[in-house]
């Protein structure tokens, strides 16, 4: 485990872990994986992945980013089974 945040004694649990390049964050609060999960990506480009699931005449959303969230720019993702998939703007990703 990387790291871990409470707000306070008793609240959820947010953790942190990685391997490698691939980081995983882990959430016990409301809404954050019940039923579904949701996952977390760091991206270097978020605007250009943006573009880029906006090209794809598929695409079940036209999902928009969030410029106010929590950790920097954030786009939404549910997938086909109803997971949402987050991806945020981080200029250490690789």
């Amino acid at each position: 485990m990387d790291w871990e945040h409470r707000f306070e004694a008793g609240l959820p649990l947010y953790v942190q872990v990685s391997r490698s390049a691939a980081v995983l964050h882990l959430s016990e609060h409301h809404g954050d994986g019940s039923p579904q999960g949701v996952v977390w990506f760091p991206v270097r480009d978020l605007s250009a992945l943006h573009k880029e699931l906006l090209t794809r005449p598929n695409a079940p959303m036209r999902p928009g980013i969030d410029l106010a969230a929590p950790g920097g720019p954030t786009m939404q993702v549910i997938d086909p089974n109803g997971n949402i998939l987050r991806f945020a703007q981080s200029p250490s990703a690789q």
